[in-house]
């Protein structure tokens, strides 16, 4: 059975354009209160967990 990192991220969210790139879906926002509210409607969405990766980046993860 072969995983991959990209197969267990669903999303990214983050302030910082710079700093992310990859093949999940990514969700660019404005503020820290918007970083917030996507990263927990997101993982609602998708019941998922959010991880804070702790430079204004958020990742959804499906574990």
């Amino acid at each position: 059975m072969k995983f991959s990192a990209s197969d267990q991220i669903l999303a990214v969210i983050t302030m910082h354009k710079e700093r992310v790139g990859g093949s999940a879906p990514i969700f660019y926002v404005e503020n820290f209160q918007e970083l917030e509210k996507v990263a927990l409607y997101l993982a609602r969405i998708f019941m998922g967990a959010v991880h804070d990766l702790g430079n204004g980046v958020y990742i959804i993860v499906k574990h």
